[in-house]
């Protein structure tokens, strides 16, 4: 246990019970305990496994490389549709946990073995994702905007095209350009 990361299990009210269990379900596997994103994450030689966090409704274990899990007893859960690589167990009480626990620990030694084959999620590529015409137009008009979304990683560009992408109307669409405009020209991601 990392007293750096004894906070959150002593913050969290509703769930306590349920990650401090997760948390040695965990810690049972040989991981080592880090704090990253604001939740305990546990990694295998410096490379992330698996995070524990909490939601409203439930909380969860986030695994980073998920669908290269087997998954024998269906538990792991594409969290939307662009989430490519990670995927999450979800629970809603010790109970469940309980019940669960060996199929947990299969998972996470599972996940160990993904980690250390080298294995990786075939992402799909940036030019897969729509490009709204809204964007369009304004790249073809801008050659140093064109320049700095094209100078992003790929994760920053996946982001602002999939923000731009789910508005529903043009002008929402052009809106969020508008507004995301300074900071793509800063090398900035959408959550940056």
């Amino acid at each position: 246990m990392n007293p750096k990361v004894d906070f959150y299990f002593t913050k969290e009210k509703k769930w306590q019970k349920e990650i401090e269990q997760l948390r040695e379900i965990v810690l049972d596997c040989g991981l080592d305990e880090v704090l990253k994103w604001g939740c305990p994450c546990y990694t295998h030689e410096n490379k992330n496994i698996v995070l524990i966090h909490t939601f409203k409704e439930y909380c969860g274990l986030l695994f980073f490389k998920g669908a290269l899990l087997k998954d024998p007893k269906d538990i792991l859960i594409q969290q939307s549709e662009n989430v490519q690589a990670a995927r999450q167990m979800r629970f809603t009480s010790v109970q469940q946990i309980t019940k669960l626990k060996a199929a947990i620990k299969s998972c996470i030694k599972e996940a160990i073995a993904v980690e250390k084959s080298g294995a990786k999620v075939e992402l799909k590529k940036t030019s897969e994702y729509t490009m709204p015409d809204e964007f369009k137009a304004v790249l073809k008009d801008d050659a140093a905007l064109k320049k700095a979304f094209n100078a992003l990683t790929p994760g920053r560009q996946r982001g602002y095209l999939l923000h731009f992408s789910s508005a529903k109307q043009t002008k929402t669409r052009e809106a969020r350009i508008e507004k995301c405009i300074p900071d793509i020209m800063e090398g900035r991601g959408l959550n940056d």
